[in-house]
């Protein structure tokens, strides 16, 4: 349980290694470790599988299969409520942070994508590193480390001409109404004009974010007509095809309205203490735009816990699904080289590059969580493939841990069997830094 007692707001300011927003109420009992906790584990009423993973004849590493966290949708903070692809639910960061961490600890999350690791942390009291070579995640992350308030939202918006707009991609109207088109563009160009010029602050980071957020989807709180889902945009061929499939065109929705309402959705669990304490800590917090095999602006032994998941193979075109967003915020996608590997031997060198730096920034007796699922419809499992490069860094791989569950809400939308195709479970390989 997390009890949501006020700290002293001064104090955290001056110190960042006293970064308490939530103090866990959970004892500390040394002789019972955290391996012990897992495979105990019944709080859904199933007890823990325990079996294992050989990789060759001398290594094979325990695992543990359970339901480890809920499978229920909005059982998170709603600050969490931002559509990206293949991301994990804040369960997963939480469930590690909670055991392998302390308040004030700092935690990191090399593949940031929308941040949940990095939110997670934060509401949990550690100081927070993350860091993705895709400019898109800052967008996404900083703004809900900083939220600005409904109020400050409302006034932006009041602010902003949405009503002209000179010129407008054409091709478009495939996913919006001519009168939200023009509302998108005369938002976008406010932003882009706002920050070559001045600058954003934290309400036009904020509206930005969740402007990227509402561009395409499938309900009425979207911009768009419907579409895919909101964590990737179809092509605009692919779109008519779907008008037409479907006999609709795009209705007219309000640009402003909608950022209101999904503002409101966010903060749902945000008083204004703890949108102050957010604030008073985002400072401290580092958010890195670059690969994350080389990241000397973090401190040597600085990381108790890394909680991540890496590109999964060339399971995701990250570059495609996000040609809409890109649009919106003026970013070239070709001149960003996200990872996109299509064979073993590349992700194993990929992965091998990572783990060596992680090595150097986390400290001894500090874990490495990392999120593998599973690729090529279960028939691959990169646990099996990531172990030896953690061990060939220096790690010792201490369990493999698989979260197994029966439903996914992006499963649903697609009308997809989630036990028969794509990722059936979370698959966890928890590595360990030894002391000496």
């Amino acid at each position: 349980m997390v009890s949501r007692r006020e700290p002293d707001l001064t104090a955290m300011i001056a110190s960042s290694s006293q970064l308490l927003l939530f103090q866990d109420e959970r004892p500390q009992h040394r002789a019972f470790s955290w391996i012990d906790n897992v495979r105990e584990f019944c709080e859904f009423g199933k007890g823990t599988r325990v079996t294992h993973t050989r990789i060759d004849e001398a290594l094979t590493v325990p695992t543990f299969v359970n339901e480890f966290w809920t499978a229920r949708q909005r059982a998170a903070h709603s600050l969490h409520e931002i559509s990206y692809r293949a991301c994990f639910k804040p369960q997963l960061p939480r469930f590690f942070i909670e055991r392998l961490t302390g308040p004030g600890d700092t935690v990191y999350d090399p593949f940031m994508g929308r941040g949940t690791t990095v939110i997670e942390a934060t509401l949990l009291g550690r100081k927070a590193i993350a860091c993705d070579i895709n400019p898109l995640s800052k967008a996404l992350v900083q703004p809900r480390l900083e939220p600005a308030t409904e109020h400050e939202v409302r006034q932006r918006l009041e602010e902003i001409d949405f009503s002209t707009h000179q010129d407008y991609p054409k091709d478009l109207l495939a996913f919006y109404h001519p009168e939200t088109l023009v509302e998108i563009c005369a938002l976008k160009d406010y932003l882009q004009t706002k920050e070559q010029e001045q600058g954003l602050d934290s309400t036009d980071r904020w509206i930005r974010m969740v402007a990227i957020n509402r561009l395409t989807g499938h309900s009425p709180g979207f911009f768009s007509v419907y579409t895919l889902p909101p964590n990737q945009a179809v092509s605009v061929k692919s779109q008519i095809r779907i008008n037409i499939q479907r006999n609709q065109v795009p209705p007219r929705r309000s640009v402003p309205k909608l950022i209101l309402k999904k503002t409101q959705d966010l903060l749902r669990d945000c008083d204004l203490n703890l949108i102050e304490r957010l604030r008073a800590v985002a400072p401290c917090t580092l958010l890195l735009n670059k690969a994350s095999a080389s990241t000397p602006e973090i401190r040597s032994g600085s990381v108790s816990l890394i909680v991540t998941s890496p590109p999964f193979l060339d399971i995701v075109d990250y570059a495609s699904d996000n040609w809409l967003r890109c649009w919106f915020c003026g970013i070239d996608p070709t001149k960003i080289q996200l990872t996109v590997l299509k064979n073993l031997e590349d992700w194993q060198l990929a992965m091998s590059s990572a783990f060596t730096e992680f090595y150097r920034i986390i400290a001894p007796g500090g874990h490495v969580a990392f999120e593998v699922g599973e690729v090529r419809g279960g028939r691959i499992r990169l646990e099996e493939y990531v172990i030896p490069v953690g061990i060939a860094a220096g790690f010792s791989p201490e369990c493999v841990l698989i979260n197994d569950q029966h439903f996914t809400k992006t499963a649903n939308c697609w009308g997809v069997n989630n036990r028969q195709k794509g990722t059936n479970t979370n698959r966890i390989v928890v590595f360990r830094k030894r002391l000496h």
